[in-house]
Order: structure tokens, then C-alpha cells, then sequence
């Protein structure tokens, strides 16, 4: 009897997991083709390169700003080692 039980219980896993994986398989696949119509017919005009501004440099930062971060992480430091 319980091998019975376990048996059915194996099946419904395979089975359930065998559902699960087509599922996903499936939604890739469609979301794939989405991506290929979209950029197929519906051309972006702005390309990601004029879009991102290019990165500051170490010397672009502001002194004040860069004492006040300090200070912040020394004083939560604090905070911690205290409590």
C-alpha cells in the first residue's frame, strides 16, 4: 500500500514539475520573440550612449561633501561599538 502511495506521489512531482519547467520554457520563448518584434519595428531613437552621463572623475568631488560622509561613518561607527 505505501509503495502505491509513493509511486503516485512521484508521478504527480514529475508530472507537476515537468508542467512547471514547460511554463517557463514557454514564457521565455514569448518574451524573447517580444523583445525581437519591439526592437524590430519600433526603432529607439535615442541610443543608451547619449543617455548615460559619463562618470565623474575622483577630483570632482566636493571636499565638504566628502568630510561630511567621513564624519557620518565615524559617528554610526560609534554608535555601534558603544551599543
Amino acid at each position: 500500500m505505501e509503495v502505491h502511495l509513493v509511486s503516485e506521489a512521484l508521478k504527480f512531482m514529475i508530472l507537476g514539475m515537468g508542467v512547471v519547467f514547460l511554463f517557463l520554457y514557454l514564457l521565455v520563448q514569448l518574451m524573447k520573440l517580444q523583445a525581437y518584434i519591439i526592437n524590430r519595428y519600433f526603432e529607439n531613437k535615442n541610443s543608451i550612449a547619449s543617455v548615460i552621463k559619463p562618470k565623474r572623475d575622483k577630483d570632482d568631488l566636493d571636499p565638504q561633501t566628502v568630510a561630511a560622509i567621513m564624519g557620518a561613518i565615524m559617528e554610526y561607527k560609534k554608535s555601534k561599538s558603544r551599543g
